[in-house]
């Protein structure tokens, strides 16, 4: 079960522009409640929430582009100036929803990194922003979406109370997943060719042996020095990683090498994105990527 996050911490999260009393106007044309989102994860979990009562816009949805060197369109900052609620990723991610916000006149959103919880003592890491993959996280920003619609449209307040009963209940399961996989294979080394699944790898009690300078180099789009990279590759070529975990929308040439270098030395390989597959939602998207994980740490055993 989702328990992580203490009763203080929800409580002093920021969610920005709830001030004020009574439901707020709809503003699309059929009447229903407007929200936009930064990527389609988040739209996919106010789905989850909203079903299809509210008219939902994702300005990322494309499963081959990279949300970190997203260009923003005039058309995007439209679509927020007309939303009753945005819903976004925060911590730098997603950047153009705040200047969009600003130009609105700070609209009601719910900003998914301030849910994070502090920092454990004596972890100098910079929290990451793909938080997505932090059920605890996921499981708060639907609750926030859910106080919001029930603000902005109370006449289905009890629509809402039940989807979010049954997408609490598809977290617990994923929740579930990750602590087999803890039980399982707790311990066991992973590289990642990028942070993005951090949480993830986290929750489920893996090893993240990736090279610090590495993992750094790749979040911020640079090339880390050659000692890093061969030291990155004897992790797969020796087999000192068990898995690779492998993001497809930020590969570049380099990251190309890690993973045939995982291939060719027989290490399996596991896509984990930033936005959905085509045709798929939440929780069928992290539970098809549990799995594979699982999978693959199986197949990698002795």
């Amino acid at each position: 079960m989702i328990r992580r996050l203490a009763a203080s911490v929800v409580a002093g999260a920021v969610l920005v522009g709830t001030a004020g009393c009574g439901a707020a106007g709809h503003s699309s044309a059929g009447g229903r409640p407007t929200v936009v989102a930064s990527t389609d994860v988040w739209a996919s979990v106010v789905r989850a929430v909203a079903g299809d009562t509210v008219e939902i816009k994702a300005i990322i949805d494309n499963p081959a582009a990279d949300p970190h060197s997203y260009e923003s369109k005039p058309v995007d900052a439209a679509e927020v100036a007309r939303a009753d609620l945005v819903v976004y990723n925060g911590g730098g991610y997603d950047s153009f929803m705040d200047k969009f916000r600003a130009q609105s006149g700070d609209k009601p959103a719910v900003e998914a990194f301030t849910l994070l919880p502090a920092q454990p003592a004596g972890r100098t890491a910079p929290p990451n922003e793909h938080v997505w993959y932090d059920l605890p996280v996921v499981a708060q920003v639907a609750q926030r979406v859910a106080d919001e619609l029930d603000r902005i449209d109370p006449a289905q307040a009890k629509l809402y109370a039940a989807n979010l009963s049954r997408f609490r209940s598809d977290l617990d399961a994923l929740s579930g997943k990750e602590q087999a996989i803890a039980r399982a294979h707790g311990g066991e080394p992973v590289a990642l060719t990028e942070p993005v699944a951090v949480y993830l790898v986290e929750a489920s009690k893996l090893r993240d042996v990736t090279p610090p300078k590495f993992a750094s180099a790749s979040e911020e789009g640079s090339d880390p020095p050659a000692s890093v990279v061969a030291a990155t590759k004897d992790l797969l070529t020796q087999h000192r990683a068990t898995v690779l975990i492998y993001n497809p929308q930020t590969e570049t040439p380099l990251i190309g090498q890690l993973r045939a270098a995982a291939e060719s030395a027989g290490v399996p390989v596991v896509n984990m994105t930033e936005t959905l597959p085509p045709n798929t939602d939440y929780r069928s998207w992290m539970s098809g990527q549990l799995d594979q994980l699982a999978a693959a740490l199986q197949g990698a055993k002795k």
